[in-house]
Formats: structure tokens, sequence, C-alpha cells
């Protein structure tokens, strides 16, 4: 293990419903009444009944790292984390207590808040759900980390008045996460969207605003001992030591975005080092393969999610490595992972958690 900590930061340069087949004439159902393609379940999910093999390798983990999945919604995942098959509604309504049972996920990405604010009680409901050691991701709404107003296609309108306003960063996200979440918070992460040139340009007074709004947030640590700040990026242009002082000056940390719109880990890895001894914030949203506005393309061949499609030997191997030489070193790490990664977040965790432990076997 103490190779591992040595080597740790190396210098380097909607799923598609599945199609009912058709019934024979003889078994035809009337046209008013269709019959049913989800099995009744009253609107409960039950887990699916937890495997030896895996309930052993998550016992071989370190206690520190918190693995799980980008959001919980996925019909695809039956028999992987779903006894049966569950229409996408009921899965976002009432899956994430079945998914918490799931032996490798000890957190969850609340990707949901990016889009509309959650309240407290929102947040209450999903940690009444979930057991008491289980730690919430949680992204920022873009409400405040995107530069742009945007609308429902995703096009900018218009100069966002209130990005980096601190004052809505804690009304809408920070205060209502603590208040509903308390103890089961783990990575509160403001996820900046592309900035504009405009801004960019100017990194030190964009560095700045960034540190303010940091600066402002309450403390977790009173509420939540095991929660950290995060910032992620989507401008390669801020992997510079210049953020990395102002992150460090905050108290916050950088969470690892591993998305086309970035450069690979292997080229992030020089910005851990330079926070190094800390905590790892990890989101594995998208594989390598796919260009800077590739996401939709990855749904579409991805989808219903229940397989491996894109094996990503590389960012799963440095991951590893990374993730066991910080539980190593007696640091936490929250990895979460999404289905655009390899095609289905359940496998990839299951053997980004098999080489984890092959490391720490060295």
């Amino acid at each position: 293990m103490a190779e591992l900590q040595d080597s740790l930061f190396p210098d380097l340069p909607r799923p598609p419903e599945a199609q009912s087949p058709t019934p024979s004439p003889a078994l035809k159902e009337p046209e008013d009444e269709p019959p049913p393609r989800k099995k009744p379940r009253g609107g409960t999910v039950a887990a699916v009944a937890p495997d030896a093999a895996l309930i052993d390798l998550a016992a071989a983990l370190p206690p520190g790292l918190r693995l799980g999945t980008s959001s919980w919604s996925y019909p695809g995942w039956s028999n992987l984390v779903w006894d049966g098959e569950y229409a996408e509604t009921v899965l976002s309504r009432n899956g994430l207590s079945a998914l918490a049972q799931h032996p490798l996920f000890r957190t969850v990405s609340l990707d949901r808040n990016f889009y509309r604010a959650l309240t407290a009680s929102q947040y209450a409901r999903y940690a009444a759900m979930v057991p008491d050691d289980f730690r919430f991701v949680v992204k920022a709404p873009s409400l405040v980390t995107d530069a742009t107003v945007r609308d429902e296609s995703g096009r900018g309108t218009q100069v966002n008045p209130v990005f980096l306003n601190s004052e809505i960063a804690i009304q809408e996200f920070v205060q209502p996460a603590l208040d509903g979440l308390g103890h089961r918070i783990g990575a509160l992460v403001f996820q900046l969207s592309p900035i504009p040139s405009q801004l960019l340009a100017d990194q030190p007074a964009l560095l700045t605003c960034i540190g303010d709004m940091l600066e402002a947030l309450p403390g977790l640590q009173s509420i939540a001992p095991d929660a950290v700040i995060a910032v992620e990026v989507r401008d390669p242009q801020l992997l510079c030591p210049a953020f990395a002082d102002m992150l460090r000056s905050t108290g916050a940390t950088f969470c690892m975005g591993l998305h086309a719109k970035m450069p690979p880990i292997e080229e992030q890895l020089p910005m851990l080092r330079a926070l190094w001894p800390g905590p790892l914030v990890c989101r594995w949203n998208l594989h390598r393969r796919h260009g800077r506005f590739g996401y939709e393309d990855a749904e579409k061949l991805y989808g219903p999610f229940d397989k491996i499609v894109d094996l990503d030997p590389e960012t799963r191997a440095v991951l590893a490595k990374v993730i066991a030489g910080t539980t190593g070193a007696g640091q936490n790490a929250y990895v979460t992972v999404s289905n655009n990664a390899e095609g289905c977040a359940p496998l990839t965790i299951a053997s980004l958690a098999r080489d984890i432990v092959n490391l720490q076997k060295r």
C-alpha cells in the first residue's frame, strides 16, 4: 500500500422501452385493454437478492470508499439492482431504497438537483430511504453554476444574473441539503457548466468570483462530518495551479469529472496531486470515445443500460489506483459512475471494485 501511495500522482505529461412480443391471435387482448408491460408492484420496488460474491467483494473494499451510481431510475437494471422489471416512474420515486441495499453502493449522485433545486423535505425523503451510513453526492443547481440562462433545448439565451451568487447558493442548495440530508451529505458538487469565452479570458477575476462564493458558504462539518465541498469544471483551461490554490484557500476540493469535455483522467491527476492530502471526489460521466457533445449519442448507444457496451480499461485502471492510494492514506473517496461510462453503471462499479481489491493485495 505504501508503494501505491508513493505513486498515487505520478507525473503525467431514457432508455428505450423493450418492445413486448406480439401475442398470438388467440391470446390477443382487446385493443382498449393492452396487456401490462410491467409487473404490478403497487409503487414499491424490491432489491434483487444479494449476490454472495458481491457481499464478499464489498467487505474487502476500504471503509473510506463510497461507490455509487449517477441517479437510479433505469428499468434495464432488472436482476442487477431490482428484482424484476419496473416502470421508470416507479423507480424514480421509490427505487432509492432498493438501490441502497446493493452491497457495493454506499453513495449516489443526486443529479436532478442540477435542473431544479430540491427542497429540504425532498432531501429528507431521500435520506429516510437509505441506511445511516449512506452518503449523498449532490450537484448544485445550474441556477448558480451556469453563467448562461438556457432554453429547454440547452441553447443559451442570456447572461445569468445570479451566476456564482453565494446567497442563492446557500438558500437554494447548501441549507436545504443540510436541513434535509443532515449527516448523510458526502459531497456537495458545484459543477460549472462551460464558461463563456469572455469570462474565461479573465481567469483571475473568474477565480476570485468562485472563491468568494465558496468562502461565503456555511461550514458543513458540525452537521455532516464527512461532507466536502467540491468544484467540477468543464473547461480544461481551469486545470491550473491558480485554480488549485483557490480551492485550497477556501477549504474546497476538486471534483474529477471524467467527461469528454475534459482531458482524460491521466491529465487531471496533477490537480489531485496539488491538493494532496485530501479526499477524492470523482464523477465518471462519459466514455472517453465520445466527443464533447456525445452525451445523447451515448444514451442511444448504451440503452437500456443492462450490459457493458464499451470497455474503458484505461480509465478504470487509473481510477482504481487513485482510489486505492487515497483510501490507503486514510482519506475518504466518493466515486459515482454513470451508465454512459461503459454502458451499465452497476457492472462498471463491480469491475472497478475488483480492481481496487486486487491492488490492495499487492
